[in-house]
């Protein structure tokens, strides 16, 4: 890597890169060309995709196939919470007890209205973002829900008041 001092820029160096997933799949730059089309673009056909990338349809169907197979890709919708009538959205922090990250974890992972969850390192042992209908629902959630969780130690809830971007 070089760094220009003079405008405080990086260039990378302009081969290739193969990245390693973790079963030791290998992505190249064509596959990350097609992630980025997907993520911009998520209902994008394969023959979009491969007039943008200038291969075959073949190909493209091919590297997706490989991709959602190795589990580096997964297609989902993603709904837009407000809409399906969910008025309250929160970040969720959580600190656990030593020992109960991966259990409170699970636990979070079975509730209804939990959208992701995040074991993080800092304050916070496990993040959760959660959309329900009302902010009273939403604080029913938080004491009948999450703090009867074993091994939730303490919460703190970041409530969403805009979403900028999903």
């Amino acid at each position: 890597m070089m760094i220009n001092n003079n405008a405080n820029a990086v260039s990378l160096p302009s081969h290739k890169y193969i990245i390693k997933g973790y079963g030791g799949e290998s992505m190249d730059e064509l596959d990350r060309s097609i992630v980025t089309i997907l993520e911009s673009n998520g209902r994008a056909s394969n023959a979009e995709i491969s007039r943008s990338l200038n291969v075959s349809e073949g190909t493209v169907r091919r590297r997706l196939k490989k991709l959602i197979n190795d589990q580096i890709i997964n297609i989902a919708a993603l709904a837009d919470p407000k809409k399906l009538g969910y008025e309250s959205e929160a970040l969720i922090g959580i600190q656990v007890d030593p020992g109960k990250v991966e259990d409170v974890a699970q636990s979070i992972l079975n509730l209804q209205y939990t959208k992701w969850i995040s074991i993080t390192t800092g304050t916070y042992d496990v993040f959760t973002w959660v959309a329900l209908p009302t902010a009273e629902a939403l604080g029913i959630f938080l004491r009948s829900q999450i703090g009867i969780i074993e091994g939730v130690r303490k919460t703190e809830t970041f409530v969403s008041l805009q979403v900028v971007k999903r």
